[in-house]
């Protein structure tokens, strides 16, 4: 019988990608606190990982539209990622609260180290099926 990778990792190794993805996004956040008229930026968790699960709409890598773009596989997709609206105004015109993103940023490494301990374990449990243990 055939072993599905999809049906092992369920949704952590998709949530795996997404969390570290923002992880960068709020750390520029934080990087940027005193950059006058940086904008806090952050994404939509929930729905982009229920456009992963659909597979259908979901990529994280560019797409080339012209012959002359350097070929990458980097993440760069960046049309899920939206501007945070300041809890507090600024006379510099930065929207970064340095706690809600510290905050932020903690809740989403825990949430990280979550899917891949699930992703590890669903790991640990076909390395078990292959060894016939």
């Amino acid at each position: 019988m055939p072993i599905s990778f999809e049906n092992a990792f369920s949704i952590h190794d998709d949530a795996l990608l997404l969390r570290s993805r923002r992880s960068s996004i709020l750390a520029a956040n934080i990087a940027n606190s005193d950059t006058p008229n940086y904008k806090a930026r952050d994404m939509d968790f929930n729905s982009m990982l229920k456009s992963a699960q659909n597979k259908s709409s979901f990529s994280m890598t560019m797409t080339n539209t012209n012959s002359r773009h350097i070929q990458t596989n980097a993440d760069q997709s960046h049309s899920d990622v939206k501007y945070r609206n300041p809890l507090h105004a600024s006379l510099d015109g930065n929207t970064v609260d340095v706690h809600v993103e510290q905050a932020r940023f903690s809740e989403n490494a825990v949430k990280y180290q979550t899917s891949y301990t699930f992703l590890n374990g669903a790991i640990k449990g076909l390395m078990l099926a292959l060894r016939g243990e």
